[in-house]
This record gives C-alpha cells, sequence and structure tokens, in this order.
C-alpha cells in the first residue's frame, strides 16, 4: 500500500495482472475461478475480489487466458512459455536466452528451478509490460548442457561433495559412499549427475574418473579438457584402426591425379609445427602471369566415411592446442606422419590451382586432387629472413638445421614475388572493409617438465601474412565456385554476421576516455574507423584491452550450410578448406568439392547443417580449453615472480574492484575495492572508475598501476594483486 494515501500503488496494480497470470501458468491443466485465486493470494476484500475478477476479464480480451466455464479460467500456454536457454552469473542468479525474445529475461536464483548454465529450458514469463524488466522462472529442464563435472572431492565418512572452481555452477554434487569409485580426499575428479530428487538441495552423482592431485601439472591440464568434454587420448581400436591404414603413394592413385611433383613447392609453418597441412607451388608461366598453387592434406583420401576413425575425427571435429601439448584431431600416424606435407616426400594433395598476374589478379582457376612434393619446409623466422633482406642466406640463429644454409635462387624468388601478391591482395581485402585483427599473442618458453620459464608475444609479420593471404584465397574461391552454381549446391560455409550495435556502442563508450571514436554512418565506415582504431592502438599501453574489447564487439564465425558472407574478411563467399589434419569441416568441404566436380546433385542440407552446428560448438569448447591452458601457465608463471612489482594497465573497472593487465607479460588479475588501502573508493558506473571519498582520487580504464601478487590459484586459474600505487 502506498504510504501517503493508503491506496494502492501503480507497482501494485501493474504486479496484479502477472501474480493473476503466474498462478493459472503454474498449472495450465487446471482452471482457477476468482474465489481460488483470492484464497492463494491471501486476499479476503470486497475490493480486491473484485479487482481480481477485472483482470481476469482483460487477460481474457488479451487472449492470454481462456474462460473454460462461467468463471473459470485457465492459461492459453502458448503466450508466455518460451524455451530457450540459461546464461548463469557468477551471483547465483541468471538470464534466460531465446531467439523468440528481443531481450534477455532475468531469472532469479529462487526461480531457477534446479536449471544449471547452458541447460535448454522452458520458462515462463511475467513482468513483460513496457517499461518492466522482464522476469522468469524455469518451469521445465528440456536438456542438460552437461552431465559431467570436474572438481574436488570432500570424502566424509558415508557420502561426499564434489565442488568446482567454475563460477556458474552453484551447487555441490553429492556422492554416495558406494559412488566413490577410487578417489581419495582431495583428488580432482571427473564426476557425473546422475539425478536430482525434487526434495534434494544438490544433484546426485557418481566419480567416472580420477584426475590427480590439485596443483599438479597433468592433473590441472587433463582437468580442463574433462571440463569440456574434451578427450586426451584415442580409444586403443582407432588407434589400431589407423595403424592399418596404406600409407604407401602407389601409381594407381598418381594416375588419377594431377601430377605436380616437378613444381618448385614448400611449405612455411612454425617452427614447432609437426602436422603440415598446407604447401605452395610457384612457376613462372611463358605468358608472364605466375602460376601459383595451394596444395592441401588430402585427408579425405585416408579418413573413409563410415569408418570408426571417421566417427572419432566427427565427435572432435577439431585439434585442440593447449599451451604445453596438442589434442589432435587424427592419431599420429596420419597428422604427423601420412597426410602431412613433409619436406623431401611425395604427397596426396586437394588443390586450389590459380593463375594470377601482377596485379594480383585471378585470370585461371582449377580444383582437384593432386600429388605434390615439398621441396622445402621453412619456420616463419626463415621465410621472413629472405622478405626482409632479400637475401638468399639463412642464419644459424634463426635456422630450422641449426647452421647457415643456402636456399636456391628459385625459392627465394617464389618467396619474394609471393610476399609481393599476397600484399596486394591483402591491401584490395582492407579497401573492401576487411578487418584487420592482429591480436598479439601470449607465448611461453617452457622447460623439459613443462614448467613457464619465461612468456613472449607472437606478431604477424609479412611470412605470416604470406600465408594467410594465399589461404583465404583458396577458401574464398572454393566457396565462390559452389557457392555461384545454380541450381544452387549444398555446401559447408564459414560465416561471419555483422557486429553487434549495442555493443560497438559499449566499445565508444571504452575507447572515447582514450580519445578514440567509431563512425557510425554506414557498414563500411563502421570497418574503416574499427581498422583505424586497431592501428592507432598499435604499441599504446591501452592496445590489449582496445583489442579485446574490439573482438568482442564482433559476431562470432561458424560454419553453416546457409551462407551470408563473412564479415570480418569483407567476403561474400568463404569456406574452410586449408586445414582438414585439425578441422573436420575441411574433410567436409573436401568431401563435397570432389562430388560436385564429378558431377553429383546437391546433398541433403539439413545433414550438413547439423554437422556444422557440432562443428561449431566443439570449436568453441576448444577455445575455452585453450584459454583455460593459457591462464592457468600464467597463473603458474606468475607463483614465481611473487616478490616483484609489476606494473600494469586497469583492464576492467566494477564495485568489487579493479582488473589489472600486467604489460610486460599480459597476465590479469583483481585488485579487490575493500583491499585499496590509500582512500575509501566507490565505483561510479559512468565513468567506468573508482573514485576516492577523501583524495577524489580516480581509477578508471587504461590507467597505469603498479602491483605485486597476492595469490595465485592454480586450480580456479586466477590472480589476485595488492594494488601499490598509481603510475603518475
Amino acid at each position: 500500500m502506498s504510504k501517503r494515501n493508503g491506496k494502492p500503488s501503480a507497482k501494485k496494480e501493474k504486479d496484479f495482472s502477472a501474480k493473476i497470470y503466474k498462478i493459472l501458468a503454474k498449472d495450465p491443466n487446471k482452471s482457477f475461478n476468482y474465489k481460488q485465486i483470492s484464497a492463494v493470494l491471501e486476499l479476503n476484500d470486497t475490493q480486491s475480489r473484485n479487482e481480481i475478477i477485472k483482470e481476469l476479464k482483460l487477460l481474457a480480451s488479451q487472449e492470454k487466458i481462456e474462460e473454460i466455464e462461467k468463471g473459470k479460467y485457465s492459461v492459453i500456454a502458448k503466450f508466455d512459455y518460451v524455451e530457450g536457454k540459461i546464461d548463469m552469473t557468477s551471483r547465483k542468479t541468471a538470464y534466460f536466452v531465446s531467439p523468440e525474445l528481443e531481450e534477455d529475461v532475468f531469472i532469479p536464483t529462487n526461480n531457477l528451478n534446479k536449471a544449471l548454465d547452458k541447460d535448454k529450458v522452458k520458462v515462463y514469463i511475467y513482468n513483460r509490460r513496457k517499461g518492466r524488466r522482464p522476469e522468469g522462472e524455469v518451469v521445465e529442464i528440456l536438456e542438460r548442457f552437461k552431465t559431467e563435472f570436474v572438481g574436488v572431492i570432500d570424502i566424509q565418512k558415508n557420502f561426499a561433495f564434489v565442488s568446482t572452481a567454475n563460477a556458474k555452477m552453484y551447487t555441490d554434487i553429492f556422492i554416495p559412499k558406494n559412488k566413490l569409485g577410487n578417489a581419495e580426499n582431495g583428488d580432482v575428479v571427473l564426476v557425473k549427475m546422475d539425478d536430482w530428487p525434487a526434495k534434494a538441495d544438490s544433484p546426485f552423482g557418481e566419480v567416472i574418473r580420477v584426475l590427480g592431485k590439485p596443483g599438479e601439472h597433468n592433473t590441472e591440464i587433463h582437468a580442463i579438457l574433462a571440463e569440456y568434454g574434451l578427450p586426451y587420448d584415442f580409444p586403443i581400436d582407432v588407434e589400431v584402426f589407423a595403424q592399418k591404414i596404406d600409407t604407401e603413394i602407389n601409381p594407381e592413385e598418381i594416375a588419377r591425379r594431377r601430377d605436380m611433383r616437378n613444381v618448385l613447392t614448400f611449405t612455411i609453418d612454425p617452427r614447432d609445427a609437426k602436422d603440415f597441412d598446407d604447401a605452395l607451388s610457384f612457376q613462372k608461366l611463358e605468358n608472364g602471369n605466375y602460376e601459383v598453387g595451394i596444395h592441401i592434406a588430402d585427408v579425405s583420401y585416408y579418413l573413409q566415411e563410415g569408418t570408426i576413425l571417421d566417427a572419432e575425427a566427427y565427435q572432435r571435429a577439431t585439434s585442440v592446442y593447449l599451451v604445453d601439448r596438442v589434442v589432435p584431431m587424427l592419431p599420429e600416424v596420419l597428422s604427423n606422419f601420412a597426410c602431412s606435407l613433409r619436406p623431401h616426400e611425395e604427397k596426396y594433395t586437394f588443390s586450389a590451382i590459380f593463375e594470377i598476374n601482377e596485379k594480383a589478379e585471378v585470370k585461371n582457376q582449377w580444383f582437384g586432387r593432386t600429388v605434390i612434393y615439398s621441396d622445402q619446409r621453412f619456420a616463419y623466422e626463415e621465410a621472413q629472413h629472405i622478405i626482409e633482406t632479400e637475401g638468399d642466406t639463412i642464419p644459424a640463429e634463426i635456422s630450422l638445421t641449426g647452421a647457415d644454409y643456402t636456399v636456391s635462387p628459385e625459392i627465394q624468388f617464389a618467396t619474394l614475388k609471393l610476399n609481393e601478391l599476397s600484399k596486394i591482395l591483402r591491401k584490395k581485402r582492407m579497401a573492401n572493409g576487411a578487418i584487420s585483427f592482429d591480436k598479439v599473442e601470449v607465448k611461453f618458453n617452457l622447460n623439459e617438465e613443462a614448467e613457464p620459464i619465461g612468456v613472449f608475444f607472437k606478431v604477424s609479420k609479412d611470412a605470416n601474412h604470406l600465408i594467410e593471404e594465399f589461404m583465404l584465397l583458396a577458401n574464398r574461391k572454393v566457396a565462390e565456385f559452389i557457392g555461384k552454381q545454380r541450381p544452387e549446391k549444398t555446401f559447408v560455409y564459414r560465416i561471419h554476421d555483422e557486429p553487434d550495435q549495442d555493443k560497438l556502442i559499449n566499445l565508444q563508450t571504452v575507447i572515447s576516455k582514450f580519445g578514440y571514436s567509431i563512425n557510425f554512418k554506414s557498414k563500411g565506415d563502421i570497418s574503416k574507423s574499427l581498422n583505424t582504431l586497431l592501428s592507432d592502438v598499435q604499441g599504446k599501453k591501452e592496445q590489449n584491452l582496445v583489442d579485446t574489447l574490439a573482438i568482442r564487439t564482433m559476431s562470432k564465425a561458424k560454419y553453416s550450410t546457409h551462407n551470408i558472407g563473412h564479415y570480418g574478411l569483407a567476403f561474400d563467399y568463404y569456406s574452410h578448406f586449408t586445414s582438414p589434419i585439425r578441422r573436420y569441416p575441411d574433410v567436409m568441404a573436401h568431401r563435397l568439392l570432389q562430388h560436385y566436380l564429378d558431377g553429383g546433385a546437391s546433398v541433403d542440407a539439413e545433414v550438413y547443417e547439423e554437422q556444422c552446428n557440432h562443428s561449431s560448438n566443439m570449436e568453441g569448447l576448444a577455445a575455452n580449453a585453450e584459454r583455460d591452458s593459457i591462464k592457468y601457465m600464467q597463473v603458474k608463471y606468475m607463483l614465481d615472480h611473487k616478490d616483484e612489482e609489476f606494473l600494469g594497465v586497469i583492464s576492467g573497472v566494477t564495485e568489487w574492484g579493479i582488473y589489472v593487465e600486467i604489460i610486460s607479460n599480459k597476465c590479469e588479475g583483481m585488485c579487490r575495492i575493500r583491499e585499496i588501502k590509500d582512500d575509501y573508493y566507490t565505483f561510479d558506473e559512468k565513468q567506468y572508475a573508482l573514485v576516492g571519498e577523501v583524495t577524489k582520487n580516480i581509477l578508471q580504464l587504461g590507467d597505469e598501476v603498479f602491483v605485486k601478487v597476492k595469490n595465485a590459484d592454480l586450480v580456479k586459474k586466477q590472480l589476485d594483486f595488492t594494488y601499490l600505487r598509481k603510475n603518475e
């Protein structure tokens, strides 16, 4: 009641309809009259009962409820029951996300009804009137996103609990004594959630694997993989099957392919690479143009559909690149040997071969199966040296052989000409609206025990761009070749939607503090201003922050049979064709391309769309695991640097503290607001800043501050810093 006049407030009136509707919606198979609703709401005065009768008639006129018989109403369920997914916060509340809704719906803790992060659920939504934040209640869990969890086990006398380090997992898992397996108290374990009884506070589960002791290196790496349901070894039957594959190069198969063994061919890859997906061939033609071949490992030749090997590769969908290891999509006999385009070996390949003129224009193209011989393997550093010096000698300090050596004049010319052509291709791409994300990658120097002894940053140079541009060319041209055929044919595209406008506006708010801006006039203006922004922050203290925020404005690229183009690359047609050793969609693209080259009819789009969705999901899990392994290694590295002062940049500001990213190694940690001792700080949401009440000192995004490591938690992969002072 309003304190001022004793009448029901506007808020109360607005709530009346929602409360009535919620009562009906909770039991959609039952009908209610105004007396029954009054009893539930504990209202017995005449005015309230009349209000209920009035609201029932209003809801019926809006066709949200229907009058089953005189005076008795039931809900029309279709209006406020929506299916979607749960997005948990770290505060035990959640948001409900559905493509049917224009905005996310808040789910209070007591309305989760046992739903967990990313579960597919049915939600009843109320408070949907204009000006009110919609809220919801989970009424049914349709599908659990995951049922296996990683955590530390606490064994009591007759039972145990497993607690996870995931801030979005708001409950422990109860383990009966007979389902402990061989777990010991304090072990990191993988548990399966079996049941969640109606009256139980926690779900019931069983231990299905013991991963080891917390903090041990292999335990934590295996825990990262297990957390995302990713394997770290192959089933025995798959390994045995792979070992039995005939990997010999035979004359009968060569005869069915275009023979490119006499054309100059080489690979350029990271120094520590073991699988070589792609090679480039180069020759000058009599008409003055150049023939450039992009040769890709013909994985589909060995990976036959319907085999257990193919089923395993599809299930994995991608290789996973952790800091200290690779978890491959294919067994080693294929990934590192039979399929890998190793130097001085003949290999089966699937190729895109282009005739290109001096302006980097494609005059002719050919796609099909080939056989090649790789004349040379380069590390990026070696190719870069040739480009920078225009010389033919590779010095020992960067040489893969460990000694000085001289490359042939043909390879030297090919490298320099390909670099020249790639720069033209890149310039055209940027002019068409492509966005240049050359984000700094954190890498670690590891000792023999996989301990991090140093941090360095990987930066893309001309040699990286050379390979990138020709791989992009192959991917684009293959996608165009299929995508432009009529009648339309099913194919696997790599698609990327336009940026989210709300996220762009948020980015504008942050970057304006550093003096940057985005031009929102048109799609082209947005792309140009993003490129200008990414260029302007190069080498600045705020670079990593701005790069990260800019990437977050982008939609996620994914695989689909429904082509919408690729915004980030400014391509109307784009596919993934060039990495089949480590990506299953590339294998799918190879198979489809050959099928259509053979004159085959279009395949079932629904089947391939399902495979595309699976591949996109697995790619996301792999990316999460890779990020977690970097965080883990950063925390491990900082354990040995607890007594040092570090200069960092404030990368985030919240009501509970500031996040600081150390400039020298990109490690990020939190300084909690209550532990900043030089003043009493409060959070100013408008400024993205903490403001000192006495000194009026401001700590905001981009400020440089000195910190020390207070705590480094390997299990949670979290760093806590002690704030020392601002860098004035």
